[in-house]
């Protein structure tokens, strides 16, 4: 049954879950707040959704862009390189960005009379990014219902889960991976040296599969 909308960067995990539950998603969101790999992302978020015959819809959020603070929106060359860690990455954080998302996710399930706003947070997001923790997660679910008439609810089925049991899963729907982006520099090719770099390479690693992208390094 196809009950629910999906926030869809374009980036590994999402994809997974676009692919994952594709059965139930209605439509997919791409939201452009002006990050250094939005546009990249969303191109990939465009392609998967047209293989999968699912309805895509970008929505501007420009100013995030234009007033919140955050390396992830000031240039690539403000992009730590590094481990994925906290002290290295906490300046990626854009202030509640998946709390703005979420809520106007809600608004269009609302408006489509879907039930559900699926998110695909996971585990190794947890330390750095306050929005991606399962206590922000269980709350803004509860706050969404009680705002709408029809109760919708968040559905993050990889809260708990590590990049590489994500990567895994992908693995096993078969999905092309070539068709995603991560590198928050925004380049090309992936810079290979930025923390989320670094964690793409990890995930592949660790699930075994072959790593399909290309690295400047």
């Amino acid at each position: 049954m196809k009950d629910s909308i999906l926030v869809l960067s374009g980036g590994m995990d999402s994809t997974t879950l676009l692919y994952d539950a594709k059965e139930r998603i209605a439509l997919a969101v791409t939201f452009l707040y002006g990050s250094n790999h939005n546009e990249r992302e969303a191109a990939c978020a465009a392609k998967n959704c047209e293989l999968l015959g699912i309805e895509h819809i970008v929505v501007p959020l420009q100013f995030m862009g234009q007033y919140f603070k955050s390396s992830l929106l000031s240039g690539a060359d403000d992009i730590p390189e590094g481990n994925y860690d906290e002290e290295n990455m906490k300046s990626t954080v854009v202030p509640f960005r998946n709390g703005i998302m979420l809520a106007v996710a809600c608004g269009l399930a609302e408006s489509r009379g879907l039930k559900h706003v699926m998110l695909a947070n996971h585990g190794g997001d947890h330390a750095i990014y306050p929005d991606c923790r399962p206590g922000f997660v269980t709350a803004m679910s509860a706050a969404m219902r009680e705002g709408t008439y029809d109760g919708i609810d968040i559905i993050a089925p990889y809260t708990n889960l590590t990049k590489s049991d994500i990567a895994a899963i992908g693995g096993r729907l078969g999905m092309d991976y070539s068709l995603t982006y991560s590198c928050y520099k925004g380049g090309e090719k992936h810079c290979g040296k930025c923390g989320t770099c670094r964690e793409r390479k990890e995930a592949f690693q660790l699930a075994g599969l072959p790593d399909p992208t290309s690295y400047e390094e």
